[in-house]
């Protein structure tokens, strides 16, 4: 079943790293552009966290580039720097610092003002900066319609109960707009433990349906 947009003028995308925002909600965010809603994401950790060993990208370049993917790619889908907000808190520890996470978090929202939709991870991804931000959004005080989407781990989970955005462009679109990310796929090659999406995992993260629960 196709997810409901009718209605919606100003939406809030929030990602746990930058580049949840387009593995998790890149159709989404295409499809409110293209009936002329607003679109706003709040970026919550830094990004940091993903080659810690690495000596040619240290934590404040790594920072830097993250942020610079992230609004290449969101360019691309019609939502401009003004509209995006990097909170740049400690990625990989969004659980142990969540009395620093909820007030940030809250406060972001409570900045960006009103909003018809809220739209953030789901409380079952198995990532806990991801579960971290959840219970942030979930207690988050809010009227309007929430939408959870689930990123890792990389497979079709919510399909069963969630409702479809279909992305235009298909897995060619999106799988281009993921690969805006370049410093999580291989192209930082000098940490041997760092992260780096699999290509396994990316064909799954470039499918063309996007399935969003919305909570009651």
């Amino acid at each position: 079943m196709r997810l409901r947009l009718e209605g919606v003028r100003r939406a809030v995308i929030v990602a746990p790293h930058p580049d949840d925002e387009i593995i998790g909600a890149a159709g989404l965010i295409q499809a409110l552009r293209r009936r002329g809603s607003e679109v706003r994401i709040v970026v919550v950790s830094d990004g940091a966290a993903s080659h810690p060993g690495s000596a040619k990208w240290p934590s404040d370049r790594l920072i830097a580039a993250r942020a610079r993917e992230s609004l290449h790619a969101l360019r691309r889908l019609g939502v401009c720097r003004k509209e995006v907000t990097f909170l740049r808190l400690p990625d990989g520890g969004l659980s142990a610092r969540g009395a620093r996470c909820r007030p940030v978090l809250n406060q972001a929202l409570q900045r960006l003002g009103e909003m018809d939709m809220l739209v953030g991870p789901a409380l079952t991804d198995a990532h806990p900066d991801h579960r971290a931000v959840a219970m942030v959004l979930r207690d988050h005080r809010f009227g309007g319609r929430r939408l959870t989407y689930q990123v890792w781990p990389p497979q079709r989970r919510m399909a069963a109960r969630g409702r479809a955005v279909v992305m235009m462009g298909g897995a060619a679109a999106k799988g281009s707009l993921i690969r805006s990310h370049r410093t999580q796929l291989g192209a930082i090659t000098d940490d041997p433990q760092g992260f780096s999406i699999a290509a396994h995992e990316l064909a799954v993260f470039a499918h063309p349906v996007e399935y969003f629960v919305e909570e009651r």
